[in-house]
């Protein structure tokens, strides 16, 4: 057999699960996850972990690895379709269709691919339901902040006042009969970054689920987390146990909660911001006043789908404690975190919205 042949065929028998159990204990999942490791030495315990760099993080699969061979081929599959997605859904790729779209949309009605206007016409809902606290026309406020080419700047007011004339979903018409999108004016644009990676792991779990594989959990970038079924690892808990990051010290968290046929999105400020004049400024930044957030420190979300959990984290991370409990009678099934700095320096304090205090199991430091 040649080397290539060898090559070849080391790969089929990857794909088909065929991992002695000291390679399958290489897969386990690492801290960062966010998936507990408590049980990693239990019969069973073993995860099979696929990764793939896409949107400007690291997206992975995580399966039991106690399954046919054919749950890893799906789980490739599925990260192939999210770097579909990325060419489709970017905004630094000037001939994906959000790009194209913002090209052309301002002359005469475009027409949308159909999946890709099902989220158009959710984040417009969540526009309006946040009453602009999330926006995907926030791209030119995030360029004139520097935020967009990753080099912050305080934008002048000029600057500012030109971007803000550019900002707000209403300034999108969405036809539904005729599946197009129209823009109010030229250099209207739109940036998904807030629910494009979510929207991604929904499309993963569609994926993964027709191909017939039960149990499986799927993140992007750790800040946003879908879980499928359970966790086989040997215990009876329910579901999927994963951290919930510490706003301010990236090695602790603020506890975990278990996850089943939900998802989890995280947002937060504290490790993507600049200094300027003394000052911190957060690339979270709320479309209505033009600059950034600076309720919370962080805002965790569970809901039913990953697009919903991380489009709300950046709502409520913007909105703050009072706004964000208000929009929980619009999605009663909603859970919240949000993190506040504490009264000590470098203590924090939480507070829990929906069912939160219920869900998260706190860590004795986080007290």
């Amino acid at each position: 057999m040649t080397s290539e042949e060898e090559r070849l065929a080391s790969r089929r028998n990857f794909l088909r699960g065929k991992i002695h159990s000291e390679e399958a204990a290489k897969t386990e999942a690492v801290p960062k996850t966010g998936l507990s490791s408590a049980a990693s030495t239990a019969p069973g315990a073993y995860l099979i972990q696929l990764t793939r760099k896409a949107m400007a993080c690291q997206f992975e699969v995580y399966l039991n690895a106690v399954g046919p061979g054919t749950e890893t081929e799906a789980g490739v599959a599925a990260l192939d379709l999210v770097t579909e997605l990325e060419q489709q859904l970017s905004a630094y790729r000037y001939d994906s269709e959000i790009c194209m779209l913002g090209a052309t949309a301002y002359l005469r009605p475009q027409v949308v691919e159909s999946r890709l206007f099902e989220l158009l016409e959710l984040a417009v809902q969540l526009y309006r339901d946040t009453n602009g606290a999330f926006d995907i026309t926030a791209g030119p406020l995030i360029k004139a902040w520097g935020f967009f080419d990753r080099e912050g700047k305080v934008p002048g007011e000029a600057d500012l006042a030109s971007a803000m004339s550019l900002i707000g979903s209403n300034r999108l018409t969405l036809d539904e009969t005729h599946r197009t999108i129209l823009f109010e004016k030229e250099e209207v644009e739109l940036n998904l970054g807030s629910i494009g990676k979510g929207y991604a792991l929904d499309r993963c779990r569609e994926q993964l689920c027709e191909a017939g594989v039960a149990d499986f959990l799927v993140h992007g970038g750790t800040s946003s987390v879908l879980a499928q079924g359970v966790r086989r690892d040997g215990t009876q808990r329910d579901g999927w146990e994963v951290g919930v990051p510490h706003p301010l010290r990236p090695d602790r968290r603020i506890g975990t909660v278990h996850l089943k046929d939900e998802a989890l999105g995280t947002s937060g400020a504290a490790f993507q911001a600049f200094f300027h004049e003394g000052k911190k400024y957060g690339h979270v930044l709320d479309p209505r006043t033009g600059q950034p957030a600076t309720s919370v420190l962080s805002a965790t979300v569970i809901a039913s789908s990953a697009a919903l959990a991380d489009a709300l984290a950046t709502a409520c991370y913007v909105m703050g404690p009072e706004e964000t409990e208000a929009l929980l009678t619009k999605y009663p099934d909603v859970s919240v975190l949000l993190v506040k700095e504490g009264r000590r320096r470098g203590g924090v304090e939480t507070i829990l919205l929906g069912d939160m205090d219920q869900r998260l199991a706190l860590a004795p430091t986080s007290q």
